[in-house]
């Protein structure tokens, strides 16, 4: 996965620095998604894994199934992807790109995963804290998941802070093993 992920950086910076220049980072950020969920299909990808169409051919197909969704800069897009036989990485571009959009406006995603739901209260705590932590606009989704037994897993980004009771009786039974 990490070489699909370098294969696609530079597709993501691209596109990227098209959509900045072009005032039109929202744009390109719904366009890829789109077209993120329409290669993952699985008879897209057997189409653009056909090994008797051109680039051009698969490019063409892929959007018209998205219709129009896609800019003539994103088709141009995609047929660069073609003509390179990139297709497959479409996921991973639009979640690089998304990725870059986030530090670019300087906004987080953070999970908050509880053995309990947590007040809105709570959680206007939260996003207020990390706010300031990280110096970043926040978004906050709360999930369940009664397997923890008590506290929380906290994921930002790459970051993962887990206080949750399951990973400190894992941590004890791993030090009483060692």
């Amino acid at each position: 996965m990490a070489e699909l992920t370098t294969l696609a950086r530079p597709y993501a910076r691209a596109a990227f620095e098209s959509a900045y220049a072009d005032s039109q980072l929202n744009e390109w950020a719904h366009a890829l998604a789109i077209a993120a969920a329409v290669s993952s299909e699985s008879k897209v990808k057997q189409l653009l894994a056909a090994p008797g169409l051109t680039a051009a051919q698969k490019s063409a197909a892929f959007a018209d199934v998205c219709g129009s969704e896609l800019s003539d800069k994103i088709k141009n897009f995609v047929s660069v992807l073609a003509d390179n036989k990139r297709l497959a990485l479409l996921p991973f571009i639009e979640t690089l790109f998304a990725d870059l959009k986030a530090q670019f406006e300087k906004a987080i995603n953070i999970n908050v995963t509880t053995a309990f739901e947590i007040s809105a209260e709570s959680q206007a705590q939260l996003v207020i804290a990390f706010t300031k932590k990280l110096d970043r606009v926040v978004t906050l989704e709360s999930t369940i998941d009664e397997s923890l037994i008590g506290g929380a897993i906290i994921r930002a980004g790459d970051t993962v802070i887990d206080g949750s009771v399951r990973g400190r009786l894992a941590k004890m039974t791993d030090a009483m093993n060692s």
